[in-house]
C-alpha cells in the first residue's frame, strides 16, 4: 500500500478540494454502501492496535469513503441514510472500545492500568478523529452532539464512569509512591492521567473528573503531612524540624507542577503547610522554647512559617 504521510488536518482540507458539489450517480442502496463503510471501520479500529493513519489511509481511501458517506446522505428518501450512518458512526465506536479497549484493561491494577488507559485513549481519539473527518458530512444540519462529543461520551459512558474509581485509586497509589521514592516515578504517566480526567469532564461541568481526582489528592496529601508531622516532632529539634519542612514543601510544589494544574497545586502547599506548621504551632512552639529562652508566641511562628523560602527549601527561621 502506497502511503501518503499527510496530517489528518491536511486530509481533511484534501477532502474538501475534491469533494465538491457533482451531479448525481447511481443511486447508493443501503446493503451497497455500508460494505463501503464497514470496510472504512475495520480499518480504523486498527489504530487501536497500534497502527497511525497514514499507515491504514492512501488520500484515495479518504476520498472514496467520504464520497460514499456523502452520497447516502444527500440522496433523495427513501435512500438517504444519514440516520442510519449516524447511529452506524456511534456503534463502532462502541463496538470498538468493547472489543480493543475494555479487554486490554482487564487484569491490570496501578501504573501498569493507568499507563494501558492513557495510551488506549490517545489511540482512541486518534481513531474516533479519523472516522469523525470521514463522516463529517453528517454534521451538516444537526442540531444534536457533534461527532466529537459522540466520540468523547462513548468512552466515558463505557469505561470512565464504570471503572473510574479504579483509576482514581491507581493515581493516588502512584503519586504516593513518587512522593517517598528518592528516583522520581512516571510524572509523564500522571500528566497522561491529570488531562484524562479532564478530558471525561467534557460535557459533565468543568472539569468534573479531574476535581474528584484533585479533592483525592488533597486528601492523600493531608494524611500523610499529618502523619509525618507526628513523626518528625519526636524525631528532630525545633530547627530541623523547620529545616526539613521547608525543603519538603519546595520538594512538595517542584514535583506536583510536573502533572497538576497551578491552582491545584497551591491547594497541595496550603494542605502540606497547614499540617506540618499551622495545625501543630503550639507543639512547634514549645520545641523552640526548649531551644531558646526566647520561645516567643505564636503569632510571631506562625508569621516565621508564612516566610518559608519554598524555591530553594530554605528557612529565615534557622
Amino acid at each position: 500500500m502506497v502511503c501518503v504521510k499527510v496530517s489528518f488536518s491536511q486530509n481533511k482540507q484534501i477532502i474538501a478540494l475534491l469533494i465538491l458539489p457533482r451531479k448525481m450517480r447511481q443511486i447508493i442502496k443501503w446493503e451497497e454502501g455500508l460494505k463501503v463503510v464497514e470496510e472504512c471501520i475495520e480499518k480504523a479500529r486498527m489504530i487501536l492496535d497500534g497502527y497511525q493513519p497514514t499507515q491504514l489511509f492512501t488520500s484515495e481511501d479518504y476520498i472514496k469513503y467520504y464520497d460514499c458517506i456523502y452520497y447516502m446522505s444527500v440522496q433523495r428518501d427513501p435512500c438517504s441514510y444519514s440516520p442510519q450512518l449516524c447511529e452506524r458512526f456511534k456503534r463502532a465506536l462502541q463496538e470498538s472500545i468493547a472489543m480493543r479497549v475494555l479487554p486490554s484493561l482487564w487484569d491490570k491494577s496501578d501504573s501498569s492500568l493507568l499507563l494501558e488507559l492513557t495510551n488506549m485513549w490517545a489511540r482512541y481519539k486518534k481513531m474516533a478523529n479519523c472516522l469523525g473527518g470521514i463522516f463529517q458530512y453528517l454534521e451538516r444540519g444537526q442540531t444534536g452532539d457533534s461527532l466529537a462529543q459522540v466520540s468523547a461520551r462513548c468512552f466515558h459512558d463505557l469505561v470512565c464512569f464504570e471503572h473510574y474509581q479504579e483509576f482514581q485509586a491507581a493515581a493516588i497509589s502512584l503519586n504516593h509512591k513518587d512522593r517517598d521514592e528518592e528516583t522520581p516515578l512516571n510524572r509523564d504517566l500522571l500528566q497522561n492521567v491529570s488531562s484524562f480526567f479532564v478530558d471525561m469532564g467534557v460535557g459533565l461541568g468543568k472539569k468534573f473528573y479531574y476535581n474528584h481526582f484533585e479533592k483525592a489528592v488533597l486528601a492523600d496529601a493531608a494524611s500523610y503531612y499529618s502523619q509525618l508531622a507526628s513523626w518528625w516532632r519526636v524525631s528532630y529539634s525545633f530547627t530541623v524540624y523547620v529545616q526539613k519542612t521547608a525543603l519538603c514543601l519546595a520538594k512538595e510544589k517542584a514535583r506536583a507542577s510536573q502533572f497538576l494544574y497551578q491552582d491545584s497545586v497551591e491547594k497541595l502547599l496550603q494542605v502540606a503547610q497547614s499540617h506540618m506548621l499551622n495545625q501543630v504551632s503550639n507543639q512547634l512552639l514549645e520545641m523552640k522554647k526548649a531551644e531558646s529562652s526566647n520561645g516567643g508566641s505564636v503569632e510571631e511562628l506562625l508569621s516565621l512559617c508564612a516566610n518559608l523560602n519554598l524555591e530553594d527549601g530554605s528557612s529565615s527561621m534557622c
